[in-house]
């Protein structure tokens, strides 16, 4: 996984947090991103979660979860996968 920040910027990052801000402002729906490193608890207290750590290791990262179900491993979702989970047009939040 590469960092938002240092030589190069991942891109899809930074369009992620673009889209977070965007749909945590509206106060419609929530999106939390944690870090393993930053936030071990939330790994280590999701099931799941463990569960595929334990199986894959770190490569199974990032794992993306709506309303509880786990619906993308080892990728972050594209802009067409945020507006299908959220069921809006995320237009205004799109980075060029």
């Amino acid at each position: 996984m590469q960092p938002v920040c240092g030589p190069s910027v991942n891109k899809i990052l930074v369009q992620t947090t673009a889209i977070r801000r965007h749909v945590n402002a509206d106060g419609k729906n929530l999106i939390i991103r944690r870090n393993l490193t930053q936030n071990p608890d939330a790994f280590a207290r999701n099931h799941q979660i463990q569960a595929l750590l334990e199986k894959y290791g770190i490569a199974i990262l990032p794992i993306t979860i709506v309303d509880g179900i786990i619906t993308k491993q080892g990728g972050y979702p594209t802009f067409q996968e945020f507006s299908n989970y959220l069921h809006q047009d995320l237009s205004r939040a799109r980075v060029h």
